[in-house]
């Protein structure tokens, strides 16, 4: 009983402190970069690092406390972009900040062990490579379902000069998503596989 309380209390220990690094970083320059269209956030590093360490729940509890912080980036107009998403429809902004990041937190604690059990050290490259993917695609797929219709992306569109949802995707995340898929997948692998390594999970 004692050595469960005291795994548990470990736990929540790591927890608090991957969601408290979460928070530091997006209200501070590390975690978004404002552009005129997507941020670039590299707050898919504690997610894929807090997945890693803690397992699908942690993952899901990290990835929420990133949507939470894009959520907040929307009310308080520090993200030009989601500013404008909430202005149109306040609920599809909160499914869209929240849902795709709860489930790539998810996912990547899922995925850790499956590949773990092939490449132990593969499994920490494939993880954080997978969040920062997920992200975008879920993220992406939901402000297509949402908001590809209204006003404000269709002049994104149009500027594009894109045809179709796929393709509006590939040109808007462009950039952005290569740099968050390299930093992520650089930086998490590193960190969790030393991270597990300090904790005797590698």
């Amino acid at each position: 009983m004692k050595q469960n309380n005291k795994n548990g209390t470990l736990y929540m220990v790591k927890l608090a402190l991957m969601i408290a690094i979460i928070f530091i970083m997006a209200f501070t320059p590390l975690g978004y970069f404002h552009t005129l269209g997507l941020d670039i956030t590299f707050l898919t590093v504690p997610v894929a690092v807090g997945a890693i360490i803690l397992g699908p729940k942690g993952g899901a509890i990290c990835g929420l406390a990133f949507g939470i912080t894009s959520f907040m980036q929307a009310l308080m107009g520090s993200s030009a972009f989601s500013a404008m998403l909430f202005n149109i429809n306040p609920v599809g902004t909160a499914f869209t900040c929240l849902v795709p990041r709860v489930l790539e937190g998810w996912l990547c604690g899922l995925l850790f062990p499956a590949v773990r059990k092939i490449s132990k050290n593969g499994a920490y490259f494939a993880a954080s490579l997978a969040c920062p993917l997920l992200n975008t695609f879920f993220f992406m797929s939901s402000l297509v379902l949402i908001f590809y219709h209204t006003e404000y992306i269709q002049g994104f569109v149009e500027t594009l000069g894109v045809t179709n949802p796929l393709m509006f995707v590939v040109a808007f995340v462009g950039t952005q998503g290569l740099v968050e898929a390299v930093a992520c997948t650089l930086i998490s692998s590193m960190v969790s596989r030393t991270l597990g390594a300090a904790l005797k999970q590698g």
